[in-house]
């Protein structure tokens, strides 16, 4: 029997600090006018010493099981798509593996740039379809921080940090991925890459000295890219899922660039409400970018069962990837509080609730002692 990969939970994971444009305006020259006239971006988060891609994932994985109602030992497979993992080797996937206790799962880390995410979650619809696996975690996570010029304003203002996660669950019901497509071009790749840290130019002193370990951007190579391939991706990964642009409920796409995103549903023929957009708070996070943008389309009711949502995505290679995703049936569990952000907030919930007690407790001793006084002087009147 055909099985199907649905969605049944997701999760995102955001660093602490967050850098605003005016923070930005502090470090190189630019404002907060340029940087929302040009990118749509308002914000970044930006990982600390112990936020890595693996932490980011770690919670992220976690919130897509509770919300899924999963346990980590059911999950059969984590797919972490990443181009910063915390090491050279191994992956950071097998120390997500460990940190969600999944024991039995197999694990590998997938570059594809920012379109990583899609690329993962069509693998994993694939090992459920052959039935090789009932459930596989993908996650798209990345920490570009790292590896950015902080004193080149054509990049670091582009960029953020975080995790995003999608649970995939082997149903008989059709539904879930629908159709996916890849694409790639070879002879781009100096398009966007961080030259550094590889076989070809080790980290050592001169490729820190000639600035190797930077990313590297062509902006305008990057667009004709995305107007012209990434379209075509689209508009056959919908029609393979025997729909067309009008059938589409909402657009989640790569959060690269709002201006270059309205020119693609322009392109397309897709009104630009339907399109969810979150890069004026989170900027560009590459791997990670459709899968917060998903995991927050679902928490505010963007998207939601029975909805057709069209996936785009392209970033370093070059590559692009496009998915359509049929949301069926869920049935979410409460999220528990077990991980870092959510375990301080139960803390302070919880010392509220100590604090709370003990006032009511003394006032109730207090209007106690009041009703005693006032029954000894009726008595004495």
């Amino acid at each position: 029997m055909t099985q199907y990969a649905h969605l049944v939970g997701w999760g995102k994971a955001l660093p602490k600090t967050v850098l605003t444009n005016e923070d930005m305006a502090k470090i190189v020259d630019t404002s907060d006018e340029w940087i929302r006239e040009h990118t749509g971006i308002r914000q970044r988060h930006i990982a600390g010493p112990d936020e890595t891609a693996s932490t980011l994932s770690i919670e992220a994985g976690q919130q897509a099981l509770e919300r899924a109602g999963v346990s980590a030992a059911d999950v059969d497979l984590i797919i972490l798509a990443t181009s910063s993992p915390d090491y050279q080797l191994p992956g950071a996937s097998f120390m997500v593996q460990a940190g969600l206790g999944a024991a039995r799962a197999a694990a590998f880390d997938l570059k594809a740039g920012c379109s990583g995410f899609v690329y993962g979650l069509s693998v994993g619809s694939q090992f459920i379809a052959s039935g090789a696996y009932r459930r596989v975690l993908v996650i798209g996570a990345e920490v570009v921080s790292v590896c950015l010029n902080w004193s080149d304003r054509r990049t670091c203002v582009l960029f953020g940090d975080g995790a995003g996660a999608a649970l995939l669950e082997a149903r008989d019901e059709p539904g879930g991925i629908l159709a996916f497509s890849l694409g790639a071009d070879g002879t781009q790749v100096e398009a966007l890459r961080v030259q550094a840290a590889g076989s070809k130019y080790p980290l050592c002193s001169e490729s820190l000295r000639n600035g190797m370990k930077f990313l590297e951007l062509n902006g305008s190579q990057l667009l004709r890219f995305a107007l012209r391939d990434t379209v075509q991706g689209l508009l056959g990964v919908v029609e393979s899922a025997g729909l067309t642009m009008a059938d589409i409920d909402l657009f989640v796409p790569g959060q690269s660039n709002q201006r270059l995103l309205e020119a693609i549903c322009k392109t397309v023929g897709l009104p630009f409400e339907k399109a969810f957009i979150n890069i004026d708070k989170y900027a560009n996070t590459s791997a990670a970018s459709v899968a917060i943008a998903l995991c927050e389309a679902f928490e505010q009711g963007r998207a939601k069962p029975g909805d057709d949502i069209a996936l785009l995505a392209y970033g370093a290679g070059l590559t692009w990837a496009a998915a359509v995703l049929h949301v069926g049936a869920l049935d979410q569990s409460p999220i528990a509080v077990s991980w870092p952000l959510a375990t301080r907030l139960q803390n302070r919930m919880d010392r509220a609730m100590v604090t709370l007690r003990t006032a009511s407790a003394a006032v109730t001793s207090r209007a106690g002692r009041l009703r005693r006084s006032l029954g000894t002087r009726d008595r004495d009147q």
